[in-house]
């Protein structure tokens, strides 16, 4: 089984108008529940073999913050390709990681996660920011990952009631 965790970006500031959307860093919620959603994550022993992250620094902070709270120890890699990507490029990013890893941590940005959730399981709900939507793949490798073997585990964010 493959295990895909597809993590939107904690909440970024708009306090800087001339800012560029690729330079938002965290809110100060942001930087609140970033941190929170990885205790959930440790909480539950869920421990990735590879974190994929969007290089925006909104994307890159929430992955890290994330990593250092579940104990991630392994580098963490920034692919641009997450920035501003359809489904197919999501989906070209997956399918290329090594089978080695059996989880799989994707931080990056809507509307291509809501997208990606979408195409899989049919998973139409808005993925908040920091929301997690985990899905596992009754397959062995990552080239045979499809929505016919795809099943929705769990869906968390930070609001979420039932934590």
């Amino acid at each position: 089984m493959k295990k895909l965790y597809i993590i939107r970006h904690a909440k970024s500031s708009w306090s800087d108008a001339e800012l560029n959307d690729f330079e938002r860093a965290l809110s100060k919620r942001g930087k609140a529940n970033a941190p929170m959603m990885g205790e959930r994550l440790k909480k539950k022993g869920v421990m990735p073999d590879i974190i994929i992250s969007s290089p925006a620094k909104r994307a890159k902070a929430t992955a890290e913050i994330i990593a250092k709270e579940i104990g991630y120890k392994k580098k963490i890699l920034f692919d641009e390709n997450i920035y501003e990507s359809s489904v197919d490029e999501l989906c070209k990013i997956l399918i290329a990681i090594d089978d080695k890893n059996s989880a799989a941590f994707l931080v990056g940005h809507n509307p291509s996660l809501n997208d990606l959730a979408n195409y899989y399981v049919h998973h139409e709900e808005n993925i908040p920011t920091c929301g997690i939507v985990e899905i596992g793949f009754e397959c062995d490798t990552w080239s045979d990952i499809e929505p016919k073997n795809a099943k929705l585990l769990s869906f968390d964010y930070p609001k979420n009631s039932d934590e």
